[in-house]
């Protein structure tokens, strides 16, 4: 999943393998709260609010961490302006092109603005379409209905959203890669997680769970040990407010795992995978064929489903 090489430039800069409890008591008390108070909401509440806790929690990890191992001269463009862009308009986890001295990207070109937003309109079309069949349909029908409206989300907020932020903070000159690098265009099962598929998420996983790990259990391990880590969070977010289908979505990202390691044996190497129309199938039969271990029907059926229909109230 992770090269080292390739990944060690990206990692968030820190002189610790693990941040201090400064960094991860948000994170452990934002989750707790959500967990113990959740317990009454609708599903599809308590799943935003995990999630948003996660991410909030996460995402100080990040920046507690930066600060911890950057120096005198970097802490100088620590200020206010820069903290709240990082911290509150920008989804990715890498916080160093926030606080570089000066300007270190080219405005982006006008045809890639309109492309990040199609795909919010293309997006919000999709998901209207899925809240209209969620309130028409029952049984299986209202199942598809909700997994139409989880790609029309997938496409309004990772897709064209978190685009259009990365586009806006390029012009300001600050190096915002967007987080999905079309995912569809992968030929590896690595390439599609470490370099197209949430980077913001590669980057977080590398600095506290592969880099961290690599040297005392090996690359394989420690790359295994990312996707159960993956699927943990998955697990909390997807499983916890339905309470049903636990361990599911861990499963999903073990077999990732396998299917990476697998790829990267001699023997895939020789028959093309990893690269190619090959590779492209075998990347494309490993993230998609499982999926519905990943968004089970109960998480759909009673969180997905039911958002949707919250949807239409307002539309």
């Amino acid at each position: 999943m992770l090269t080292t090489s390739r990944c060690h430039a990206r990692g968030v800069a820190g002189g610790k393998d693990w941040p201090t409890v400064l960094g991860w008591l948000p994170l452990v008390g934002l989750v707790g709260v959500i967990a113990a108070t959740g317990a009454t909401w609708p599903a599809w509440q308590m799943m935003c609010g995990l999630a948003v806790s996660i991410f909030v929690g996460l995402k100080w990890l990040t920046f507690v961490d930066f600060v911890g191992g950057t120096s005198y001269r970097r802490r100088a463009a620590l200020t206010t302006k820069r903290i709240a862009a990082y911290m509150l308009l920008w989804p990715g986890m890498d916080p160093r092109p926030f606080f570089a001295h000066s300007p270190i990207a080219e405005p982006p070109p006008a045809s890639e603005w309109g492309a990040a937003v199609s795909k919010i309109i293309v997006g919000v079309a999709v998901v209207v379409l899925a809240v209209e069949l969620a309130a028409n349909r029952t049984g299986d029908a209202r199942i598809a209905a909700g997994a139409l409206g989880l790609v029309g989300m997938l496409l309004v907020f990772h897709f064209g959203l978190f685009h259009v932020l990365a586009l806006a903070w390029r012009r300001c000159g600050v190096a915002a890669n967007p987080i999905m690098n079309a995912p569809l265009l992968a030929t590896s099962l690595g390439r599609f997680w470490s370099e197209r598929w949430n980077l913001a998420f590669r980057d977080l996983a590398h600095r506290f769970v592969f880099r961290p790990t690599i040297r005392q259990v090996g690359p394989a391990a420690a790359t295994m040990l990312v996707f159960l880590v993956s699927g943990a969070i998955h697990d909390i977010v997807i499983s916890v407010p339905v309470r049903a289908g636990y361990g599911l979505p861990t499963l999903y990202f073990v077999i990732q795992g396998v299917g990476l390691l697998i790829e990267r044996s001699k023997t895939a190497r020789r028959m093309g995978i990893g690269r190619g129309a090959i590779g492209w199938t075998y990347c494309l039969a490993f993230t998609l064929g499982p999926i519905a271990l990943l968004f089970h029907r109960p998480f759909v059926e009673q969180a997905i489903v039911p958002m949707l229909l919250a949807l239409r109230s307002l539309i």
